[in-house]
Protein backbone atom coordinates (compact mmCIF):
# COMPACT_ATOMS: atom_id res chain seq x y z
CA UNK A 1 0.00 0.00 0.00
CA UNK A 2 1.09 3.58 -0.43
CA UNK A 3 2.58 5.66 2.30
CA UNK A 4 0.08 7.30 4.65
CA UNK A 5 2.01 10.52 4.01
CA UNK A 6 0.75 10.60 0.41
CA UNK A 7 -2.86 10.33 1.56
CA UNK A 8 -2.30 12.90 4.28
CA UNK A 9 -0.77 15.31 1.77
CA UNK A 10 -3.76 15.01 -0.56
CA UNK A 11 -6.31 15.26 2.24
CA UNK A 12 -4.47 18.19 3.85
CA UNK A 13 -4.19 20.16 0.63
CA UNK A 14 -7.81 19.53 -0.32
CA UNK A 15 -8.97 20.51 3.16
CA UNK A 16 -6.98 23.74 3.02
CA UNK A 17 -8.48 24.57 -0.38
CA UNK A 18 -12.02 23.40 0.38
CA UNK A 19 -11.91 20.74 -2.34
CA UNK A 20 -13.80 17.45 -2.47
CA UNK A 21 -12.90 14.14 -4.11
CA UNK A 22 -15.11 11.36 -5.50
CA UNK A 23 -13.55 8.01 -6.42
CA UNK A 24 -14.56 5.41 -9.03
CA UNK A 25 -12.64 2.15 -8.94
CA UNK A 26 -12.53 -0.98 -11.00
CA UNK A 27 -9.35 -3.05 -10.58
CA UNK A 28 -8.50 -1.42 -7.25
CA UNK A 29 -11.85 -2.51 -5.81
CA UNK A 30 -12.08 0.16 -3.11
CA UNK A 31 -8.42 0.25 -2.11
CA UNK A 32 -7.95 3.86 -3.25
CA UNK A 33 -10.89 5.29 -1.32
CA UNK A 34 -9.87 3.18 1.69
CA UNK A 35 -6.36 4.64 1.53
CA UNK A 36 -7.70 8.17 1.33
CA UNK A 37 -10.03 7.76 4.29
CA UNK A 38 -7.27 6.33 6.50
CA UNK A 39 -6.25 9.94 7.04
CA UNK A 40 -7.99 11.74 9.91
CA UNK A 41 -10.15 14.55 8.56
CA UNK A 42 -10.83 12.77 5.27
CA UNK A 43 -14.57 13.12 5.80
CA UNK A 44 -14.25 16.82 4.91
CA UNK A 45 -12.75 15.88 1.53
CA UNK A 46 -13.84 12.42 0.35
CA UNK A 47 -17.51 12.41 -0.58
CA UNK A 48 -17.53 8.70 -1.44
CA UNK A 49 -16.58 6.02 -3.86
CA UNK A 50 -18.10 3.64 -6.37
CA UNK A 51 -16.63 0.21 -7.02
CA UNK A 52 -17.60 -0.44 -10.62
CA UNK A 53 -15.89 -3.79 -10.97
CA UNK A 54 -18.35 -5.19 -13.50
CA UNK A 55 -18.23 -3.41 -16.86
CA UNK A 56 -22.02 -2.94 -16.96
CA UNK A 57 -21.84 -0.88 -13.75
CA UNK A 58 -19.46 1.54 -15.44
CA UNK A 59 -22.25 2.34 -17.87
CA UNK A 60 -25.33 2.12 -15.64
CA UNK A 61 -24.00 3.90 -12.54
CA UNK A 62 -21.14 6.08 -13.84
CA UNK A 63 -22.56 6.90 -17.26
CA UNK A 64 -19.71 5.54 -19.37
CA UNK A 65 -20.82 5.39 -23.02
CA UNK A 66 -22.10 1.91 -23.89
CA UNK A 67 -20.74 2.19 -27.43
CA UNK A 68 -17.26 3.00 -26.12
CA UNK A 69 -17.37 0.01 -23.78
CA UNK A 70 -18.52 -2.25 -26.63
CA UNK A 71 -15.79 -0.98 -28.96
CA UNK A 72 -12.82 -0.67 -26.61
CA UNK A 73 -13.71 -2.65 -23.50
CA UNK A 74 -13.34 -1.37 -19.96
CA UNK A 75 -9.55 -0.91 -20.08
CA UNK A 76 -9.26 2.30 -22.05
CA UNK A 77 -8.17 5.89 -21.35
CA UNK A 78 -11.51 7.32 -22.46
CA UNK A 79 -13.34 4.90 -20.16
CA UNK A 80 -11.16 6.11 -17.25
CA UNK A 81 -11.99 9.73 -18.11
CA UNK A 82 -15.71 9.05 -18.37
CA UNK A 83 -15.64 7.16 -15.06
CA UNK A 84 -13.93 10.13 -13.40
CA UNK A 85 -16.44 12.61 -14.86
CA UNK A 86 -19.34 10.35 -13.97
CA UNK A 87 -18.34 9.85 -10.34
CA UNK A 88 -17.87 13.62 -9.87
CA UNK A 89 -21.43 14.19 -11.03
CA UNK A 90 -23.17 11.19 -9.52
CA UNK A 91 -21.75 11.71 -6.05
CA UNK A 92 -22.90 15.32 -5.92
CA UNK A 93 -24.06 16.53 -2.52
CA UNK A 94 -26.87 19.07 -2.40
CA UNK A 95 -26.32 19.76 -6.09
CA UNK A 96 -22.58 20.36 -5.72
CA UNK A 97 -20.48 18.00 -7.79
CA UNK A 98 -17.19 16.82 -6.35
CA UNK A 99 -14.30 19.09 -7.27
CA UNK A 100 -12.12 16.15 -8.30
CA UNK A 101 -13.18 12.83 -9.73
CA UNK A 102 -10.58 10.08 -9.94
CA UNK A 103 -11.04 6.67 -11.53
CA UNK A 104 -9.02 3.49 -11.96
CA UNK A 105 -9.52 0.84 -14.62
CA UNK A 106 -7.14 -1.82 -15.82
CA UNK A 107 -5.96 -5.40 -15.78
CA UNK A 108 -4.50 -6.74 -12.53
CA UNK A 109 -4.37 -10.32 -13.77
CA UNK A 110 -3.90 -13.13 -13.82
CA UNK A 111 -5.25 -13.05 -17.41
CA UNK A 112 -5.46 -10.36 -20.10
CA UNK A 113 -8.79 -8.54 -20.49
CA UNK A 114 -10.35 -7.04 -23.60
CA UNK A 115 -7.12 -7.75 -25.50
CA UNK A 116 -5.07 -5.73 -23.01
CA UNK A 117 -2.12 -7.37 -21.23
CA UNK A 118 -1.86 -7.70 -17.47
CA UNK A 119 -0.49 -4.48 -15.98
CA UNK A 120 -2.27 -2.15 -18.41
CA UNK A 121 -3.96 0.52 -16.30
CA UNK A 122 -5.56 3.91 -16.83
CA UNK A 123 -6.19 6.54 -14.19
CA UNK A 124 -8.75 9.18 -15.10
CA UNK A 125 -8.95 12.54 -13.36
CA UNK A 126 -11.76 15.03 -13.88
CA UNK A 127 -12.22 18.57 -12.60
CA UNK A 128 -14.26 21.52 -13.79
CA UNK A 129 -11.15 22.54 -15.76
CA UNK A 130 -11.07 19.31 -17.78
CA UNK A 131 -10.38 15.61 -17.84
CA UNK A 132 -7.21 13.66 -18.47
CA UNK A 133 -5.91 10.14 -18.19
CA UNK A 134 -2.61 8.58 -17.27
CA UNK A 135 -1.49 5.27 -18.72
CA UNK A 136 0.47 2.84 -16.58
CA UNK A 137 2.26 -0.32 -17.63
CA UNK A 138 2.91 -2.26 -14.47
CA UNK A 139 4.33 -5.66 -13.63
CA UNK A 140 4.21 -7.96 -10.66
CA UNK A 141 1.55 -9.97 -8.92
CA UNK A 142 -2.11 -9.01 -8.91
CA UNK A 143 -1.68 -7.48 -5.45
CA UNK A 144 1.48 -5.64 -6.55
CA UNK A 145 -0.35 -4.09 -9.51
CA UNK A 146 -3.37 -3.04 -7.45
CA UNK A 147 -1.15 -1.50 -4.77
CA UNK A 148 0.92 0.33 -7.38
CA UNK A 149 -2.24 1.80 -8.91
CA UNK A 150 -3.27 3.21 -5.52
CA UNK A 151 0.19 4.75 -5.09
CA UNK A 152 0.23 6.19 -8.61
CA UNK A 153 -3.28 7.58 -8.15
CA UNK A 154 -2.11 9.48 -5.07
CA UNK A 155 0.90 10.74 -7.02
CA UNK A 156 -1.43 12.02 -9.76
CA UNK A 157 -3.69 13.74 -7.22
CA UNK A 158 -0.62 15.35 -5.66
CA UNK A 159 0.57 16.56 -9.08
CA UNK A 160 -2.85 18.00 -9.83
CA UNK A 161 -2.89 19.89 -6.54
CA UNK A 162 0.70 21.11 -6.95
CA UNK A 163 -0.05 22.53 -10.41
CA UNK A 164 -2.39 24.83 -8.50
CA UNK A 165 -4.75 25.04 -11.45
CA UNK A 166 -8.26 26.23 -10.93
CA UNK A 167 -10.02 23.01 -10.05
Amino acid sequence: MSSPDASALVIGECTARGLTIAVAESLTGGLLVAELIRTPGASAVVVGGVVAYNTAIKQSILGVDAGLLAREGAVDPDVACQMARGVRERLAIDGRVADIGIATTGVAGPDPQDGKPVGTVFIGIATAAGTSSVALHLSGSRDDIRSAVVSESLVELTRLLQRNLKI
